[in-house]
């Protein structure tokens, strides 16, 4: 065999073993090097996973909650949905803008989600707050491992993102915190 040959059928033999490649027509330019890329949009894509997980649970109980409090945990559970929905599309449009691929299907989500469901039929209102109060702690702890990923590729336009949802989702969780609170021996 020539040397030609050889080369060629080492060249081919590389090609099949590595990963498919994508239609560069996709990638818009990025000083981010591939592995930047890819561990920056993994990052993200498991939060946004995660969020449209937390958004739709958060919606549950939004729509289920009953009791006593039934205004109060309606409307905060609302707003709190309404705040997470909000991160979707930032998330989605980060990985696209740096050249990553993000999540195609709700199939996706619910493969790559970490966020446990809740479709049971009743949930005690003080559960489901319990729950989300501590989805939202969890959160926190993945927006900032996301962040120290990003952080470590220079990429300062997502940890500047993420620094935001961080303070938003304490700001949640304190305020499920709060909730969640028994009353003191006066009723307060």
């Amino acid at each position: 065999m020539s040397k030609a040959a050889k080369a060629t059928a080492k060249t081919s033999a590389r090609s099949k073993a590595k990963a498919p490649t994508r239609d560069s027509r996709l990638d818009p330019p990025s000083d981010l090097g591939a592995n930047a890329v890819g561990d920056i949009s993994a990052a993200l894509n498991l939060l946004l996973a995660d969020v449209f997980a937390l958004y739709l649970k958060t919606k549950n109980f939004h729509w289920h909650v009953s009791g006593p409090h039934f205004r109060s945990y309606h409307l905060m559970f609302d707003e709190h949905g309404d705040q997470i929905f909000a991160m979707t599309d930032p998330i989605a449009e980060r990985v696209r803008k740096i050249g990553g691929i993000t999540l195609h299907s709700i199939a996706e989500i619910a493969r790559t989600t970490r966020v446990i469901e809740n479709d049971k039929e009743y949930v005690e209102p003080s559960d489901m707050v319990a729950e989300l109060r501590d989805d939202n702690k969890d959160l926190i702890a993945r927006l900032r491992s996301a962040h120290d990923v990003c952080s470590e590729h220079n990429d300062v336009a997502s940890t500047s993102l993420i620094e935001n949802w961080i303070d938003e989702a304490e700001r949640r969780m304190w305020f499920l915190f709060e909730t969640s609170r028994r009353p003191d021996s006066s009723g307060h």
